[in-house]
This record gives C-alpha cells, structure tokens and sequence, in this order.
C-alpha cells in the first residue's frame, strides 16, 4: 500500500531562511552584550582576588613582623622603606616575577597612569613602571602591583595594560587592612566622584562592595548610593 503524502507539510525554503535570518539578527544584538558582560565580571573577580590577596598578605606579615606601621623606622629613606614593605609583602604571595624598586622591568605597564578620559594624573610625572621609589611585582594570576608610600595600584591586565583608571587599574590606600579606600569615597555627598578626576579609589571601592563595574555605564559617574547598582 502507498502512502499519500499529498497532506503532509513542511517549511518552504524561504521560511526556514526568514526564521534563519531573525536567528542571525537577535544573536547579533545579544552577543556583544553577553560578551561584554562576562568580560566585566571576570575584571570584578580579578580585583576582588587581588585585594583579598594584598589585605591576606598584609595580615600575615605583620603577624611575623609586627605592626605595619612601624617597619618604616627601620629604614631612613623611603626607597629603602617602599623595598621593605614589599619584600615582607610578596613573601606572602604567590609571585611571578618581582622587579622590586628596580626601574623600567616590565612589572607594570610603561605608560603614565591616566583618568577615563585619558587625561594623565596630577600626581604622577612618570610611570609607575619607571619610578625608582615603587616596588613592582606581577602576582601568579599575571595581575600588576606597584605600591608607593600612600597607594597600592593594582593593572589587573598585567604590564601590557592600558593603565586607565576604572577599567583596568584600580588603587587601593597603602593602609589596606584598616582603610583601603581612605579619601577615595564621600560618603558626605553619597557619589562616586567623576572618575575622570579620581584617583582609582573610587572605582575599587565600587568594584569591591557592589561586585561590578556599573559605574561605566553612569552619564555623570556619580551617586551610586542615590541610585545604587
């Protein structure tokens, strides 16, 4: 016996190019969005990690070495105080390569440090990779560290970064465990001050108590208190 296929019916080839086509279209509008978002929370997790890391390293080398504060009344200069503070610091850390004061190693990116706007900082006249008085050192997850006197500047794209403060370098105060966002956050005027003009604080301080990077999408970079992520 034969069977009719006569009531059968399937797609006609312009149909299955349409809905191919609409397939196509939705995935280009959705796509970057995923993308980008992904790449967002893997710089949330890396900024997280690292300043979990620097306040775990602080607190165990002050558990062997006392107080912070005071290991700068071992040395009379600051070369010699910054060379100390980071050698007890990475001593706790899982370190890739450490540059310590030495300049221009490639442990932080060669270029100047600047705001979201591209505008370079005030208060630095050079890089950080070339400043005699910081101590350089990439960390096992190819995260850069520089630590000055007042500043832990952390290049969570390592020294091939692009060194912009909110998007790939964030600060934290050099007194990590007691105030790591000192001057950093007004909490007077609830905002995050325009991170064109900040000094990295800001943005970490976002990062680290709202776990993303909101801030980018703000059309003044202010209020996140008002108007929280």
């Amino acid at each position: 016996m034969f069977q009719n296929f006569k009531n059968f019916t399937a797609f006609t080839l312009a149909e299955t190019l349409i809905v191919m086509g609409i397939i196509g279209v939705v995935s280009a509008l959705t796509l970057p969005n995923l993308n980008a978002s992904t790449g967002e929370k893997e710089k949330v997790a890396k900024v997280k990690k690292i300043y979990q890391n620097l306040d775990d390293a602080y607190g165990r080398a002050q558990a062997v070495y006392g107080p912070k504060e005071e290991w700068a009344r071992l040395d009379n200069n600051a070369t010699g105080q910054i060379t100390r503070v980071g050698d007890r610091l990475t001593e706790f850390m899982k370190v890739s390569k450490n540059c310590g004061v030495t300049t221009n190693q490639k442990c932080f990116s060669n270029s100047n440090v600047t705001y979201m706007n591209g505008a370079g900082m005030d208060d630095r006249s050079s890089s950080l990779d070339s400043d005699g008085n910081v101590y350089k050192f990439i960390v096992a997850d190819g995260t850069s560290v520089a630590l000055t006197s007042t500043r832990i500047y952390v290049n969570i794209d390592g020294p091939k970064g692009s060194n912009k403060i909110g998007s790939d370098v964030f600060a934290f105060n050099s007194d990590i465990i007691n105030n790591p966002f000192a001057g950093g956050f007004d909490s007077n005027s609830a905002g995050l001050y325009a991170l064109t003009t900040g000094n990295g604080l800001p943005a970490a301080y976002w990062v680290v108590n709202y776990d993303n990077m909101d801030y980018l999408k703000c059309a003044d970079k202010l209020n996140p208190k008002a108007n929280p992520p």
